[in-house]
């Protein structure tokens, strides 16, 4: 990045002392601004930005002090050295504690004052660099994860730039596997949040029994085994943002009590009678339709309308094939390190066969891939006799099923979901999406015709 020229503004009420310093700096490449009074330095300052202002301290009307705490208080980028005689030695040290960077007694060295502009110059280039580099760390940070280029993705990534400023509570659906714990945590990170709390937790692998104390907490004596006061999840997470994966397997009674909190930001620890309040961000996370689910009985409706304020769907792998390649190469690399394998590459066979598998599990499933063969490697480059058997084997799905005249249709119909289940190495939800059947209807299936 092309530095612009550092700006000096000199401020002094004396012709002569303002143009020495002026004369002094000129020569070092600098741009320098000359003000004869406070309120014309505050003038110029308004019009264009100074890198540091060298302001004398006693002037009429308007003193140095006064100059700087305008400064720090309108531009508070702006360094100001103020410049005082030796009897007002006190008066400068109480401009320090008001916020200057530093001051200088009269008479000014010229060659002591071009090294010290040098440096004040020199450690503001360096903390700006700082910061930048550390937005750029945090902005990578963000994403580090989140791996591909493809539309779909990038659109996504639209999304949560435009989603992580505000506070309004997100609905993320999407099959497993699809990296909704990524994107929920990248939105935290980008907001105004970021420093504070992300709190995860997965609605369903919480007993009926003790989701309520998980999420709430609860009071000493609250139930057998309470021996202590416990915060839940929702007060760990205050100021900062609590994710809720799987939010379609939450109980229904504690679906009542999130609503309370979204509406309110209030609620009650299990055997509490006072109110706790929060400021916490929701994001919740399905894999399932909650509409679906609302009408079947199992989420409540007015829970549903308030999560859904903003939807976001990610996209299976299977729809993003472009990605499949960079996400591949992107955990050989991280899992060859962690295992201290160097050099390790895909044979071409591999990278084609990754490319054309369905994927039900989705970026999850390809990790695990990767890692098999990673660990199981003897050779530079991987070949296709390390990805599992239903990688090797999966063909194409067929466009007509290999049944014979002569069946009957509930054997026809066996033999169409046994193929199906093959072609999706047993993954229920993809085969359900093919046939053309709900999860339920095929878990039913199964069972009628014995099929694991």
């Amino acid at each position: 990045m092309e530095m612009r020229t550092p700006r000096i503004l000199i401020v002094d009420d004396e012709l002569n002392i303002r143009q020495g310093l002026a004369e002094a700096l000129q020569d070092q490449g600098y741009e320098i601004e000359q003000a004869a009074s406070g309120e014309a330095a505050l003038e110029l300052v308004r019009l264009m930005p100074f890198d540091l202002v060298l302001v004398d301290l006693v002037m009429e009307e308007m003193d140095g002090l006064e100059v700087l705490r305008q400064i720090n208080r309108e531009w508070p980028q702006t360094e100001v050295v103020i410049i005082t005689a030796h009897g007002t030695i006190e008066t400068a040290v109480t401009a320090l504690r008001e916020g200057a960077y530093d001051y200088l007694t009269k008479p000014i060295n010229v060659k002591r004052l071009r090294s010290y502009v040098h440096n004040i110059l020199r450690a503001q280039e360096l903390q700006e660099e700082n910061r930048r580099l550390r937005e750029q760390l945090r902005t990578e940070q963000e994403y580090s994860q989140i791996i591909g280029r493809s539309e779909k993705l990038l659109t996504i990534l639209e999304m949560i730039d435009q989603l992580a400023p505000t506070d309004v509570t997100i609905l993320i659906e999407g099959e497993s596997g699809t990296g909704k714990e990524l994107v929920a945590n990248a939105i935290h990170q980008k907001s105004g949040r970021g420093q504070k709390p992300f709190i995860s937790v997965n609605c369903g692998a919480l007993p009926k029994e003790l989701i309520g104390s998980e999420l709430f907490g609860h009071e000493k004596g609250a139930f057998t085994g309470a021996s202590h006061q416990k915060q839940g999840r929702f007060e760990l997470a205050d100021r900062g943002t609590l994710f809720l994966d799987e939010i379609a397997e939450m109980d229904l009674e504690a679906q009542v009590t999130l609503l309370r909190i979204l509406e309110g930001g209030r609620f009650r620890r299990v055997g509490g009678t006072h109110e706790v309040k929060v400021d916490v961000r929701v994001i919740a996370a399905t894999n399932k339709s909650l509409k679906e689910q609302v009408r079947e009985g199992r989420f409540r409706e007015d829970l549903f309308y308030r999560l859904n304020v903003v939807r976001m769907s990610l996209p299976p792998l299977r729809e993003r094939r472009e990605d499949i390649q960079t996400l591949a190469q992107h955990f050989l690399d991280t899992l060859s390190t962690k295992y201290h394998k160097s050099d390790l590459k895909f044979a071409s066979e591999l990278t084609e066969r990754l490319a054309h598998y369905e994927w039900p599990g989705n970026i999850r499933e390809l990790k695990n891939c990767i890692e098999r063969a990673v660990i199981l490697t003897r050779e530079q480059v991987i070949g296709l006799d390390l990805l599992p058997e239903r990688i090797r084997q999966e063909s194409d799905l067929p466009t007509r099923a290999a049944v014979s005249v002569g069946l009957s249709l509930a054997e026809m119909e066996r033999e169409m979901i046994r193929q199906t289940l093959e072609h999706t190495g047993g993954h229920r939800k993809r085969t359900a999406e093919i046939l053309g059947i709900s999860e339920r209807d095929l878990y039913y299936k199964l069972k009628k015709y014995q099929l694991k």
